[in-house]
């Protein structure tokens, strides 16, 4: 069983597998509910392009609503970490619970054996344990996203096109003809897409005007509402023309939530956004352990990031990362994940760093 988002990585998924395999379906997952006012849906357009795609490759076509489901287990956590004021990583938690958990368990209702998606990542077994691999393609690997996945859910899925490079999957669907061949490439939080972040907040949690200063008290300009806004955050701030401005660009380094007060300062390397250190709990490992009660490894504190080289030390929280250089907008509620070469070991939640604002509350 397929998961069709209508999208071209999904599409090639399909079509690779429909000429190696004899059952071949593709199931379509609406898991949110659009709302009316924001315009046209996208969730049909995604979902008439699947039906489009299954068509073309003449595979079963099947469609289930997860939004309740979603909303439960993705979306209230999303809500309840932005009031808290931390920036969570919905995309973690969705394909953890919603795409290989809900559409594992409704695959199987349906008689699949196993599931498949167009996410950039592989898997291997090896020594009688699955493997959570990088993608191929370096710029389009998934594995961070991925890594809360554990060994059921390795075992009963292929990763189609993890093994090539995305211009090759956008060859093989414009040679095949599929209609998903020049599609624009989905970005942005997997519910939000490309909206702006505050104004959709801003229907959930209410804005509420506050002070920005600087570390030292300055008041320097106002915000809607300090949950509106992450760590290492430029844009938006609305500051600009002060006379006392050194004329480089101001960035958040902090968040009193019950006061509502955001701090800034101006500099992209300024001390005030540097880590050495942060505390990570649910932390799950691929293997189903951690390598060790202690070890050496390379780190990603958000996607994108360049790998990091780290002490990780097991604790009752969860773990304690040790970077060898200083860290830029470490984030509670984002995602540190860990890796050995192309494997992925897991990762969990940031939870605090010992930048000034990061809630560190025993330095030594």
């Amino acid at each position: 069983m397929v998961g069709v988002s209508g999208g071209v990585d999904s599409s090639v998924a399909a079509l690779l597998l429909s000429r190696s395999r004899e059952h071949v379906a593709g199931l379509f997952m609406q898991n949110w509910e659009e709302d009316e006012r924001l315009g046209p849906c996208r969730a049909e357009e995604d979902r008439k392009d699947a039906v489009a795609i299954c068509a073309r490759l003449g595979i079963p076509f099947h469609a289930r609503n997860f939004a309740r489901e979603y909303w439960d287990q993705v979306f209230e956590h999303f809500l309840s970490e932005y009031r808290a004021g931390r920036t969570p990583n919905p995309d973690v938690l969705c394909n953890r619970e919603i795409k290989f958990k809900t559409f594992l368990d409704h695959a199987r209702t349906l008689g699949a054996e196993t599931i498949a998606t167009g996410h950039y990542a592989r898997n291997r077994l090896r020594d009688g344990y699955w493997q959570l691999l990088r993608g191929v393609d370096d710029n389009k690997d998934q594995s961070y996203f991925l890594h809360a996945l554990g060994q059921d859910q390795l075992a009963a899925t292929l990763f189609p096109v993890g093994e090539m490079p995305k211009p090759e999957v956008r060859r093989i669907a414009r040679e095949a003809g599929l209609p998903s061949h020049a599609k624009k490439d989905s970005t942005g939080i997997c519910f939000i897409g490309e909206r702006d972040i505050r104004e959709f907040l801003g229907r959930y949690i209410p804005a509420s005007a506050g002070e920005i200063r600087t570390p030292d008290g300055t008041r320097i300009g106002e915000h809607q509402g300090a949950w509106y806004y992450t760590l290492g955050q430029r844009g938006g701030l609305g500051i600009g023309g002060r006379q006392d401005s050194t004329g480089e660009p101001w960035y958040v380094v902090g968040k009193d939530v019950s006061r509502n007060i955001l701090f800034a300062v101006q500099g992209n390397a300024n001390d005030w956004l540097l880590s050495s250190r942060l505390q990570a709990s649910d932390v799950t490992w691929v293997a189903g352990a951690a390598p060790a009660s202690e070890f050496r490894c390379v780190a990603k504190t958000r996607y994108r990031q360049p790998d990091q080289t780290c002490l990780v030390r097991l604790d009752e929280q969860g773990c304690l990362v040790e970077f060898d250089q200083p860290q830029r907008a470490v984030t509670p509620g984002q995602s540190v994940v860990f890796y050995d070469g192309e494997v992925c070991l897991g990762g969990g939640v940031i939870e605090r760093s010992d930048s000034p604002f990061g809630g560190w509350t025993n330095p030594s």
